[in-house]
C-alpha cells in the first residue's frame, strides 16, 4: 500500500505525520519512508536513518549539430520552456530552464540534436530498523525536481507499506510525488490559508482519482471552517492533533512525536487501519 502525506501549503505537520506513521508502522514490519520534499528533504532528522548510498541523477540536455543544423526554429517551436533560442547562424541552449522532456532531438528534421546528462541532483538511501529510508536533494540552483522525484519513486517497494513525504502546495513536483499512490493524506491547518490551500489539494487530488482523507493539525488554532468543508466534501477526518507546547517543542529538537510522546503511536496505526478500509471499500466500489 501507497500513501503520499501532502499538504496544500508548508508548515502544516505533513513531514510531523509521515515520519510518525512510518516509524509507528516500523515496529510492525517493513515500511518505506520515501522523502520526495526534494528541494528541503528533512524526515531524515526525525527517523535517525544513516545514509549508505548515493546515486546521481541526470536529465538529457540538448546538444547542437551546428554542421547539421538549418536554423529553421522547430526545436525552439517545440520547447514549452523556452530553453532554446534559434538565431540567423546559432542556436543558443539555455540548460537552465531545460526539463529533459526529449521533444527538441524528437523533432529535429536533420537529426541536428543529440543529448548529454546534467547532473540535478541525488537519491540517497539508508536504513533505521525496519525503515528503509530514500530520499531525493535537488541541486542548488536547479528546478528539475520531477526528474528526481520520479528516481525516487523507482526504488518503490510494493510488498512493503509505503509513506511517501509529498512536497508543499499543488505544483508539478505535487503531483509527480501522489500520482500512483493508492491514499492521499492530507494534512492541514483550522486557519483561513489552511482552508483555502487543502481546497486546492483536494481538487488536485481528485483529478488523479486517488482517495483521500485529512489530518487537522494544530486543533484549537482556529475555528471548525476546516471540518465544516470536509463534512460538505464528503472527506473523512481520520486524525485531529492539538495545538500543544509539548508536541512543538519535541519537532524542534528533531525528536519524533511518536519517541517523545510514545501513546500516539496506537494513534497513528489507527490512522493506518482507517486508510487501510477506505482504500478496501473503494477498491470494491469500483
Amino acid at each position: 500500500m501507497i500513501i503520499s502525506v501532502a499538504s496544500g501549503k508548508g508548515g502544516t505537520g505533513k513531514t510531523l505525520v509521515a515520519t510518525s506513521l512510518a516509524l509507528s508502522l516500523g515496529d510492525e514490519g517493513k515500511v518505506q519512508l520515501l522523502d520526495c520534499d526534494v528541494e528541503e528533504p528533512n524526515a531524515h532528522i526525525f527517523v535517525h536513518s544513516s545514509i549508505n548510498q548515493s546515486q546521481p541523477v541526470f536529465i538529457p540536455i540538448p546538444k547542437i549539430d551546428e554542421a547539421k543544423c538549418t536554423h529553421c526554429g522547430e526545436c525552439a517551436e517545440v520547447c514549452a520552456y523556452n530553453a532554446i533560442a534559434v538565431l540567423q547562424e546559432k542556436v543558443l541552449v539555455f540548460a537552465e530552464l531545460c526539463h529533459g522532456c526529449g521533444a527538441c532531438s524528437y523533432l529535429c528534421p536533420e537529426s541536428a540534436i543529440v543529448e548529454e546528462g546534467k547532473e540535478v541532483g541525488v537519491v540517497e538511501k539508508g536504513n533505521s530498523g525496519n525503515i528503509e529510508f530514500i530520499q531525493g536533494k535537488l541541486a542548488i540552483g536547479e528546478i528539475a525536481a520531477p526528474a528526481i522525484i520520479r528516481e525516487v519513486k523507482k526504488h518503490i517497494d510494493s510488498s512493503s507499506v509505503v509513506i511517501i513525504d509529498v512536497p508543499p502546495g499543488t505544483s508539478c513536483p505535487v503531483v509527480e510525488s501522489v500520482k500512483g499512490s493508492d491514499f492521499c493524506l492530507l494534512v492541514t491547518e483550522p486557519t483561513p490559508f489552511g482552508l483555502n490551500d487543502l481546497s486546492l489539494a483536494v481538487e488536485v487530488v481528485r483529478k488523479l482519482g486517488i482517495p483521500c482523507g485529512v489530518v487537522i493539525n494544530r486543533v484549537g488554532l482556529g475555528g471548525e471552517k476546516v471540518e465544516q468543508y470536509c463534512y460538505e466534501q464528503e472527506i473523512p477526518v481520520l486524525l485531529k492533533i492539538p495545538l500543544n507546547r509539548n508536541i512543538a517543542m519535541l519537532y524542534s529538537k528533531g525528536i519524533p512525536l511518536v519517541e517523545g510522546m510514545p501513546e500516539w503511536r496506537s494513534v497513528f496505526l489507527r490512522l493506518f487501519q482507517d486508510m487501510e478500509q477506505i482504500v478496501s471499500a473503494d477498491r470494491v466500489v469500483k
